[in-house]
């Protein structure tokens, strides 16, 4: 993998210009990530996701955040829609667990056949009382336990699958009040709370290959930085949650971080993330990002490859079985809620 560009892109649109692949060939980022601008059909997605490897020469990996509910890049009518995740939770129950791992390996056989190998999930935050509507329902639950046993059946679906998943928002996310995309919110709880509750989920899965930091500022670790950029939350990630995988950014144009593009790139990259996610597929910007950035050598290097070769294999699966499963779990959940209620 020398000489890959430590930067993961997108494209402008559902066709990948001339231009385009003369950019990604030349800069080589070590992957790519696909919106809903990006997907029309599945056979212009399959010939999109050719398109970009042919591009660089290589089966790099490409990314989608496909959550269901409302972050969804692929729906209908050609890919199916999901409840929140949080909404599927609740009416779930006791068989929660075992309905996301359905549901996840159901994604991840839509991801799989039109050419996408990396999912931005589990999503790791703990839902709050304050917790902004951006992410609440994006959420699995209210408490640790029950979103880590949830994270990993979400794992194990997109794994069986063939699909590898990008655990996020590192540290967590749950406790913010304001939207990222527009705003940086600032978490004042304790750090002994953020170790206890916060960081569990994480803590638990530390050992995954792949995961995706938050914009936030944890005022009891470093008052002036949020994680991306944060040499101390860095530090707290690495040291005491213990992760030792690849490390990207969230989307390096939301507005939680100051600066121009490059001076943000720049400051991540110092912080210790690995790889700067760059989402918006407009030429200038994405210029501007590699400009930045560096080409990926020593332990993110390291990472990097360890992450590629963690990239499972799918495991034939009755698709109609799975559904047919989900349905009747999904509906037995239900009807137990009613007769509580």
């Amino acid at each position: 993998m020398a000489g890959l560009t430590s930067v993961i892109l997108g494209c402008d649109g559902p066709r990948l210009t001339p231009e385009e692949r003369r950019f990604f060939a030349e800069v080589q980022p070590w992957g790519f990530i696909l919106f809903a601008r990006n997907v029309q059909t599945p056979d212009q997605v399959k010939r999109l996701t050719d398109g970009l490897r042919d591009a660089v020469g290589r089966d790099a990996p490409i990314l989608i955040d496909q959550e269901g509910g409302r972050v969804q890049r692929m729906g209908p009518p050609h890919w199916r829609q999901w409840l929140p995740p949080l909404d599927q939770m609740a009416i779930a129950g006791c068989n929660a667990a075992r309905t996301m791992e359905l549901r996840y390996r159901i994604i991840a056989s839509e991801l799989r056949n039109v050419g996408i190998d990396v999912n931005c999930g589990p999503t790791c935050d703990i839902a709050e009382d304050g917790t902004h509507p951006i992410l609440k329902n994006r959420c699995y639950g209210t408490m640790p336990g029950p979103v880590t046993d949830a994270a990993r059946a979400v794992i194990k679906g997109l794994r069986a699958g063939g699909v590898s998943p990008v655990m996020k928002h590192m540290p967590g996310h749950g406790r913010a009040l304001v939207d990222s995309h527009l705003g940086l919110p600032v978490v004042t709880e304790s750090a002994e709370a953020l170790r206890a509750w916060d960081f569990a989920p994480f803590t638990a899965l530390s050992d995954l290959p792949m995961a995706m930091t938050a914009h936030i500022v944890f005022t009891a670790f470093d008052p002036d930085q949020p994680a991306t950029t944060s040499v101390i939350m860095q530090r707290v990630i690495r040291e005491e949650i213990g992760f030792t995988g690849l490390l990207m950014t969230d989307d390096i144009s939301m507005e939680a971080l100051a600066g121009g593009l490059a001076d943000r790139t720049a400051a991540a990259h110092a912080a210790g993330c690995d790889l700067v996610l760059h989402c918006s597929g407009r030429m200038a910007e994405m210029q501007e990002v590699v400009g930045a950035s560096h080409t990926l050598s020593g332990v993110a290097l390291l990472r990097a490859e360890a992450a590629l070769a963690a990239r499972p294999n799918p495991v034939p699966i009755d698709i109609a079985e799975a559904e047919a499963e989900l349905e009747a779990l999904l509906k037995h959940g239900a009807d137990d809620r009613r007769v509580s209620l």
